[in-house]
């Protein structure tokens, strides 16, 4: 098995049938262009060291979350007789503050919740939209797409935040507990002060988004007199503390349509760089909206997702099928045999990907088509054991073409795990985009920069692309909040940030637990591979990326870096559930 070095071995159902009365873009099939690799190959966030995690067991509840401060806070409402959802309303309160390049209510999100009573599995979309005024020239100047350096920073790549919409609707159908005091620990936080941490600091030190140190606000905030918030720093926020205690009275309305809604449109359209076309209408108009989960069986489980606007369902599930045909369960963890057949299946559903997801709303995504059995066999076909295939193109679906979307997914990201005693569970994947999202700051929390996952350019060889800039569309996302069934009972969920990559973190860390038969620590803590349609990327300073020759001599372009996942998982076990964070951040799984 190929692990860290250091670490030591430790002991509703039915594919998604989408909307097919809507726009129907023509479309050509392509080779994948350079442009796209690279952009899509950059990370959100850099790496910041290791941290040692052991798998966690507890009879009643669990929950797993990306930073301590946040799972302790999820795990006391838990214990105070709230459910899985209100916890999550808790958590990401309190990750808008200590974890705030990563998520917090500027953001989006995609929920999957598991309702135990009734057996069914709900999806709750959170993401993002495009102002109404967007066009398909949002990021055109002087006639051209401008790069995604230029764009991500300030009020024109704000969408409308979504995740405390989704939140609110979901808490209202799920929650046992009033919305109110979900929000107190974070307004005592906020008031009194948390500890920065390592991996807050060395973001900050390294200014990954240009707009840090330029934008007035975010400026001053995360370097106080000039210098970089320190690790061990007791920092306040009494700004947002103010606006937590209005939102937990009125609700989301104070966001949306409140006083807040004000001052959000107000910073986007003043934005010292690049100001945005966000209105108090676009707020107002916004709406979280209950989809249909994408499931599918892969071996003896069923693996459930998000379906579009998120990718991250669909690929996860498409690359789980492309290797159904395989039994991976004769290799040994990580074997670089395996490993070849994962990059290949991966390279072929990122093709499919590029091409033809996008916000079903305004575009017909094929889906149950492309997880069909019989275009399954064709792509499956395609796959050598012995040989790389290259540049995967996309298939051909019927009257659908595929034109290979040219979009840059950047998710600034964290997941959250949460079982409640009842059993029901939120997996829930939630995003500003870019580390410290657009940089624009509005009353103690940062706003995204989402709508840089469109397309920059709308066309291409005269064909409209699937993802393109549109009116309140949404952009496309490579989140995958995943949860697990046999025999219709729950058994595990999962996710994790790390941009266009999260797919193959996911999809990796299922195949570990169910063919290769790992705990779910050691199936997160497993060295990490991806390739999204053009490099082989081997995790640095792991056993795995000594075997970069195998590779190699099968005819890979091979990459050995740090691969930044950050998986949160929980997984079902003979004495109730099992929480695993990932070593690669700070998080924490807790339970009783």
């Amino acid at each position: 098995m190929y692990f860290f070095k250091f670490f030591k071995l430790a002991s509703c159902f039915g594919i998604l049938l989408l909307n097919s009365a809507c726009s129907n873009p023509k479309v050509t099939d392509t080779q994948l262009a350079p442009e796209f690799t690279q952009r899509e190959a950059r990370d959100p966030e850099a790496a910041t060291g290791l941290t040692e995690q052991k798998l966690v067991t507890a009879s009643q509840a669990m929950v797993s979350s990306a930073n301590p401060y946040a799972t302790k806070v999820g795990l006391k409402v838990l214990k105070n007789g709230g459910s899985a959802f209100d916890a999550a309303v808790a958590i990401q309160a309190v990750l808008t503050l200590v974890e705030p390049q990563s998520s917090g209510i500027g953001g989006g999100a995609f929920i999957l919740y598991w309702d135990q009573q009734t057996q069914k599995l709900f999806a709750v979309d959170g993401r993002e939209t495009a102002p109404n005024s967007a066009t398909e020239s949002l990021f055109f100047e002087n006639g051209k797409a401008i790069s995604w350096h230029e764009a991500v920073v300030g009020g024109r790549s704000v969408g409308v935040p979504g995740v405390l919409a989704a939140l609110e609707l979901g808490q209202k159908k799920w929650g046992k507990l009033n919305w109110q005091a979900l929000f107190d620990d974070a307004i005592h936080l906020s008031e009194q002060g948390f500890v920065v941490s390592p991996r807050l600091e060395q973001l900050i030190q390294r200014a990954l988004n240009p707009g840090l140190k330029k934008m007035p606000q975010a400026s001053q905030y995360f370097y106080p007199n000039g210098q970089g918030l320190k690790a061990g720093m007791l920092k306040k926020n009494p700004a947002l503390a103010a606006q937590f205690k209005q939102i937990a009275k009125q609700g989301s309305q104070y966001f949306y349509q409140g006083e807040l809604a004000e001052k959000i449109v107000n910073a986007v359209q003043q934005s010292p760089i690049a100001p945005g076309q966000l209105t108090l209408s676009d707020l107002k108009r916004y709406q979280a909206k209950l989809r249909q989960p994408i499931c599918g069986e892969y071996k003896t489980s069923q693996i459930c997702g998000f379906g579009p606007p998120s990718s991250g369902g669909f690929t996860v599930l498409q690359i789980l099928k492309l290797l159904a045909p395989y039994d991976l369960a004769q290799y040994s963890a990580n074997a670089p045999q395996a490993l070849h057949l994962f990059t290949q299946a991966s390279k072929l559903a990122y093709a499919d990907r590029n091409a033809y997801l996008a916000d079903s709303d305004f575009v017909t995504v094929p889906v149950e088509s492309l997880l069909s059995a019989d275009y399954l066999e064709k792509r499956t076909a395609l796959i050598d054991q012995y040989k790389d295939l290259g540049i995967a193109k996309a298939g051909q679906i019927n009257s659908i073409t595929a034109v290979e979307s040219a979009n840059l997914t950047q998710p600034s990201t964290s997941h959250i795990s949460i079982v409640d005693k009842w059993g029901n569970a939120v997996s829930m994947t939630t995003s500003i985009e870019m580390a410290f999202g657009s940089t624009v700051m509005v009353e103690g929390f940062l706003l995204n920069n989402q709508l840089t996952d469109f397309s920059f350019s709308p066309y291409k060889n005269g064909e409209r692309v699937a993802n393109r800039v549109t009116a309140n569309k949404r952009p496309r996302s490579s989140m995958a909040p995943t949860m697990v069934f046999q025999n219709n009972e729950l058994v595990g969920l999962l996710g994790s940030p790390g941009g266009s990559r999260i797919i193959d973190y996911v999809a990796q860390t299922l195949i570990a637990k169910l063919d290769w038969n790992l705990s779910i620590q050691q199936a997160i803590n497993l060295a990490k591979v991806t390739n999204l349609n053009g490099k082989t990327s081997l995790e640095a300073n792991t056993n795995l990326s000594e075997q970069a020759a195998y590779f190699k001599n099968l005819g890979h372009k091979v990459e050995v870096r740090e691969l930044n996942s950050g998986l949160h998982a929980i997984w079902k076990s003979n004495n109730g559930w099992q929480g695993a964070a990932d070593p690669r951040r700070e998080g924490l799984a807790l339970g009783y």
